[in-house]
């Protein structure tokens, strides 16, 4: 299937922007999308309604093109810092229809949290996005399977190359632990020939 086959809704387009604006600023943003001929992204988000209409192609250009103009460890942690960044804007977007946001959710056990949350949070994008997304779990880890990942979307590497998507998942956890510090690593990627990404996190925190 082409990459055009699959899409964001512009509203998470929309998250992802304000995410890279807050890290490398306005100006940042409009190099990066210009430097690959953006357009979906410099035209602004069309009216936020139900169709999905950024294709991964677009998303997976945005984080290359990050890389390329600040180099690829520079691009590697901004793109981290903006998947934390995007975190509490999609928390505002999303959050009551997740439940996160209740009290009744705020006052459960950790452990309950993490399984709860991983699960909405992956429902969220199987449901909304064109992103397939799998959690499994053992007792000390949650695997977060990207069964269809926008962020490596055509793309090759040597290495894991999500890091958006790590860094969404790292700012998660610290806001669902009230402050906990979490290891999370991406242990596959498609871009770098593995069957599907995968995220692999820890669910005892570090600090």
């Amino acid at each position: 299937m082409s990459a055009a086959t699959f899409h964001y809704p512009p509203k998470m387009g929309k998250i992802i922007l304000l995410g890279l604006e807050e890290v490398i600023g306005k100006g940042g943003v409009d190099a990066v999308l210009r430097l690959g001929a953006l357009d979906e992204f410099l035209q602004g988000s069309p009216p936020e309604a139900g169709e999905r209409t950024i294709s991964f192609e677009t998303v997976s250009q945005l984080q290359q093109n990050l890389e390329q103009l600040y180099g690829p460890r520079g691009g590697r942690g901004l793109a981290v810092r903006a998947g934390r960044a995007c975190f509490k804007y999609g928390l505002k977007e999303y959050g009551f229809m997740l439940g996160l946001t209740e009290m009744a959710f705020r006052l459960l056990p950790l452990s309950t949290k993490l399984h709860t949350g991983a699960r909405a949070f992956a429902e969220l994008f199987n449901k909304h996005t064109d992103q397939r997304v799998l959690v499994e779990e053992t007792e000390s880890t949650v695997y977060w399977h990207i069964e269809r990942c926008p962020l490596c979307w055509e793309r090759t590497s040597d290495e894991p190359v999500c890091h958006l998507a790590a860094g969404l998942l790292q700012e998660a956890l610290y806001w669902l632990s009230s402050g906990k510090v979490f290891s999370v690593e991406e242990t596959a990627c498609h871009a770098r020939g593995d069957q599907r990404c995968t995220i692999t996190i820890q669910k005892m925190p570090l600090t």
